[in-house]
């Protein structure tokens, strides 16, 4: 179906989470959020994770899974009691179209799904040329059974993975992971990059932990794709700003936005800081550098044994669009990873309009501080100044 894009954004600033502030606010609008591993599936040997985040008037659903490439689909729905339907026969068959939905059906006024494809490595030879490695397929890895990670009162889990082949022995002691966390209101999160969040979203961290690089020099891409249906658009948006006051050293907010083509409204978002971290407790001078490359229209299938499909049904590339981004990370020297042999990227994805960092009641006190003081000082200056022009001229007295 069209999405209903008055609807979602009506429903979004009901649940109080349309925007944010520097100190998290937005509205302070709380969700009920509720975890489920595989409904109504007792094998664990497949993950499949229904995160439901329940409104004042509308619920949204949060299903991951790693069958097929890792995916996450986002389903905003007008009712509260709206729930999520598998066919787990047909989920599991060749054929998985139509094994995936929400009940009732005509609530639903936006869905749209994120997949996590591929990891690209990659060194500089010394000609300057790039020396790319066998890509990581991630609908080709072996995933844990999430159940042991999750949180219910945290609201997270995790999927980790390696690759169900591994002739270069990279992954002998090492891991891929994607941590995924819910949130019940608006907040910020403690650890760097420490990314503003509304209830209308959630946080997924990609963790490349123990891996050896094949390379003196390795860097890594991670390949995103998005899909859409037909009159959404994807537009990649970087934001900089003089704050840096909750990510040191980071003056860059990258956005991955839906925007609908009838009202430009903005529908869902992927929204990440320019930079990953090479440790589990990141400090400033644990910063990767992180660039996005080209977003562009995808001119590959995704994966057919995925909840993409399984969802969206076999119009995934006509009916629907898919986008794909390009994010990597290292330095100029890729030297950062090579000593550490740790990286982890946060992202936000949600609905509606991704939150806005401003800047706080302390860093406007000492800006207000910094710029006033030079002022008054001045003000003060002058005035002694007339006031000493004034008492000498009067000392003089009349010659008649």
């Amino acid at each position: 179906m069209a999405p209903s894009a008055p609807v979602l954004l009506l429903l979004l600033a009901a649940a109080g989470g349309r925007g944010g502030t520097g100190q998290g606010g937005a509205g302070g609008g709380r969700r009920q959020v509720s975890m489920q591993y595989n409904p109504g599936w007792n094998n664990s040997s497949v993950n499949l994770l229904h995160v439901r985040a329940v409104g004042p008037s509308d619920t949204l659903h949060y299903i991951w899974s790693s069958i097929g490439a890792p995916t996450v689909l986002l389903v905003a729905t007008e009712s509260r009691s709206s729930t999520l339907g598998i066919n787990w026969t047909q989920l599991l068959s060749p054929t998985p179209a139509g094994a995936i939905w929400i009940d009732p059906p005509s609530s639903v006024v936006y869905s749209t799904a994120v997949v996590f494809t591929k990891v690209f490595e990659y060194s500089e030879a010394k000609t300057l040329e790039e020396l790319f490695y066998p890509t990581y397929d991630l609908s080709d890895f072996s995933w844990d059974s999430i159940n042991h990670t999750l949180n219910h009162t945290a609201l997270t889990a995790e999927f980790t993975g390696i690759p169900a082949t591994d002739p270069s022995g990279s992954f002998s002691n090492g891991s891929l992971a994607f941590q995924v966390t819910a949130y019940k209101a608006s907040g910020r999160d403690g650890p760097l990059p420490s990314l503003l969040h509304t209830a209308n979203s959630s946080k997924v961290e990609f963790v490349l932990a123990g891996v050896a690089p094949r390379g003196n020099s390795s860097r890594f891409v991670l390949e995103v794709a998005t899909v859409e249906e037909i009159g959404v658009v994807q537009k990649l948006r970087a934001a900089r700003s003089i704050d840096d006051e909750y990510t040191p050293t980071i003056f860059e907010m990258l956005s991955l936005i839906a925007e609908s083509q009838n009202d430009s409204s903005t529908l869902s978002f992927l929204q990440w800081k320019a930079t990953a971290y090479g440790s589990q407790t990141p400090r400033r001078e644990d910063s990767i550098q992180c660039r996005s490359h080209g977003l562009q229209a995808a001119n590959w299938t995704l994966p057919v044994s995925s909840i993409v499909h399984a969802y969206f049904g076999e119009g995934v590339g006509s009916t629907y669009t898919i986008s794909a981004i390009n994010i990597s990370f290292g330095g100029e020297d890729g030297k950062v990873y090579q000593e550490k042999h740790y990286l982890s990227w946060s992202a936000l994805l949600g609905f509606g309009q991704p939150p806005k960092d401003t800047f706080s009641p302390l860093v406007i006190s000492i800006m207000a501080v910094a710029l006033g003081t030079p002022m008054v000082m001045l003000l003060v200056g002058s005035s002694v100044v007339l006031f000493a022009q004034r008492k000498r001229y009067s000392e003089y007295e009349p010659i008649n």
